[in-house]
């Protein structure tokens, strides 16, 4: 089974990846640089969300072409990591979360088109993705033993919270965001989940918290505390996903939900 890997802030190549060779994949919706190797002795396909130096902020991030160039290089299933912000008090700074529910309300892409490899009437494949849950539970699973044998303090289930980025949001937003019942939030994970639902592609997101959102402590997190956190997040969630790669049992992964398609 081939893997993709999806990183962002903090994490722009996998450490320790073995045999690694990088090349451009042409898509419908534009070019990608993806990595290939082995990492942890399993094949994976790696693409940075930001690129190297952060050169892509989350506005500019162009997540139907990752999902197609994943899925074009052999990816079976998909493991994305985010840092985020706490909207649950409860959570500590550098836990993990492997989600288990999404919020993403708009629907939208940064550029505001509707999120969907559906771009034009009669494309073939269109229609409806169906679920219960939008996150592969047996990948969440394999997230959850990778954490545990890398010692790193997981939470079991959790909302996560799509905000368009770059900036941050206002106490205000994120008091709605809490009523909602969100545990933590980023800028990029809403449109790879519904993506990665449309293209067939198991997905399971990884979260690492890095600082309180606005509001939610009385104390604001120092913005040296979360820098720092982000350069301690790319070692823990690199131990949690490469051990999570050998507890991926392919006969029990298969696309999450259902779909009403046109042809």
């Amino acid at each position: 089974m081939s893997v993709g890997i999806i990183t962002g802030s903090g994490t722009y190549a996998l450490p320790g990846l073995e045999e690694a060779t990088g090349g451009m994949v042409e898509t419908h919706f534009g070019s990608v640089e993806l990595t290939t190797g082995r990492w942890h002795g399993i094949d994976v396909v790696h693409v940075s969300r930001h690129g190297k130096a952060h050169e892509r902020l989350s506005s500019q991030v162009n997540h139907r072409a990752n999902v197609l160039a994943l899925r074009a290089a052999g990816a079976q299933v998909v493991l994305a990591a985010t840092i985020c912000g706490a909207v649950d008090p409860g959570l500590e700074l550098g836990e993990l979360v492997i989600f288990d529910e999404l919020h993403f309300l708009a629907n939208r892409l940064p550029d505001g088109s509707i999120c969907s490899l559906y771009d034009e009437p009669g494309v073939s494949g269109r229609g409806h993705w169906i679920y219960e849950a939008p996150f592969s539970e047996p990948l969440r699973r394999a997230l959850l033993g990778g954490a545990e044998a890398a010692g790193q303090p997981a939470r079991d289930g959790g909302c996560y919270g799509h905000v368009d980025g770059p900036r941050f949001n206002t106490r205000t937003e994120i008091r709605v965001l809490a009523a909602g019942g969100v545990s933590a939030v980023s800028q990029t994970a809403g449109p790879e989940t519904v993506l990665c639902g449309e293209a067939d592609l198991p997905y399971a997101l990884l979260g690492y918290v890095t600082d309180y959102a606005n509001g939610v402590k009385e104390e604001a997190t120092p913005i040296e505390r979360l820098t720092d956190l982000m350069g301690h997040s790319t070692a823990a969630l690199g131990a949690t996903m490469g051990g999570a790669l050998a507890l991926i049992d392919p006969g029990a992964v298969a696309p999450t939900g259902s779909h009403i398609r046109w042809q």
